[in-house]
């Protein structure tokens, strides 16, 4: 996701934040942003994903952003349909590949949820959900605060283009989503394995070739 000039006074620079400080920052904004949510929708939080919001440095086209949004409203309503409010289940949809992560009480929610995503057309869906206790509100700004720093983290790592993904978190596990190459992924998968408390790594990705990036770059 200008200024009028002011050439008559000159302005010292203002300092940049340091990068533990912007992480912070994120994660509260994302805590708020999830608390307002949860006021509609208390157990499904669509499109939580970090480094999904730059329309214009995202490499998808807008069009298929939207519909990506657009499927995780489906899938929410899809879900609630199917077994009500008595799971927490975050929906994140990048190039129609669905991830499903969250809490739910027993396996036959976990496949019932999975069956109805997957009726909506021409998607993917990757079931990481956990038969557990949904995550208390602390954990779950933990597990923002986290995905934050892995995001601080990509920014702060010469030659990444971290605007090419999105991180999504769940339990102190650590879900890459985006259009990128094999040594794109590979990089982003080591720097994120370095961030204290990731547990794991799971690339969520859509992996294309340099060519098709050079393309998608001259767009």
């Amino acid at each position: 996701m200008s200024q009028p000039n002011t050439p008559t006074t000159a302005r010292p620079a203002t300092p940049a934040t340091p990068a533990p400080l912007r992480a912070l920052a994120l994660a509260l904004g994302l805590v708020a942003g999830a608390t307002a949510l949860s006021g509609c929708a208390p157990l499904i939080v669509g499109g939580a994903a970090l480094g999904s919001a730059l329309v214009v440095t995202d490499r998808r086209s807008s069009g298929v952003q939207f519909d990506d949004q657009a499927l995780e409203v489906k899938a929410g309503n899809r879900i609630r349909e199917a077994v009500g409010e008595r799971v927490r289940v975050n929906v994140n949809s990048y190039s129609r590949l669905i991830l499903l992560t969250g809490e739910v009480h027993k396996e036959e929610d976990r496949a019932a949820v999975e069956a109805a995503v997957a009726k909506l057309d021409n998607v993917k869906v990757i079931n990481e959900l956990v038969v557990d206790w949904p995550r208390t509100s602390g954990e779950q700004s933990s597990d923002l605060m986290l995905a934050s720093k892995v995001k601080a983290k990509f920014v702060d790592t010469r030659g990444m283009e971290s605007n090419a993904f999105s991180v999504v978190t769940n339990r102190g596990v650590v879900y890459l989503m985006g259009k990128v190459t094999e040594e794109e992924a590979g990089i982003a998968v080591e720097v994120a394995r370095t961030v204290p408390g990731v547990k794991k790594v799971v690339r969520v990705l859509d992996i294309i070739t340099p060519e098709q990036l050079a393309a998608i770059k001259g767009r």
